[in-house]
């Protein structure tokens, strides 16, 4: 096995982009604000991590569960640029960029949920 299944998928690839996004983010965030890195450090490590997760199951309704996990741990990072943006922590074009990516990941996620559950058709 030269690769594994998450690693050809263009949603795990996205997931991994944004994470080091957020690596950088981070850094720009102001002291006193631990609490929003160590929330957005976990939810972003969530998304990658459960994508992997998931590719690697075989039964549909499981992969889909899984799936489903890591689309909640995206929009729940997309609710945390959005504080950063009320409160005028980071620039925007940073938040820009962290937002379009995670858009991206969450229309991927949601198709590949819905591949996993739709019923074959007689």
């Amino acid at each position: 096995m030269e690769h594994f299944e998450h690693e050809r998928l263009d949603v795990y690839k996205t997931a991994i982009a944004f994470l080091a996004m957020v690596d950088e983010f981070l850094e720009h965030l102001p002291k006193g604000r631990g609490h929003l890195a160590d929330q957005l450090e976990r939810a972003a490590t969530s998304v990658v991590f459960n994508i992997a997760e998931a590719a690697g199951e075989f039964a549909s309704h499981e992969k889909a569960r899984i799936y489903r996990i890591a689309r909640r741990s995206a929009t729940e990072c997309a609710a945390i640029l959005d504080v950063c943006r009320v409160r005028r922590l980071v620039g925007e074009p940073r938040l820009d960029v962290g937002r379009d990516l995670l858009v991206r990941i969450v229309a991927m996620l949601t198709k590949m949920i819905l591949n996993c559950t739709d019923k074959p058709r007689a």
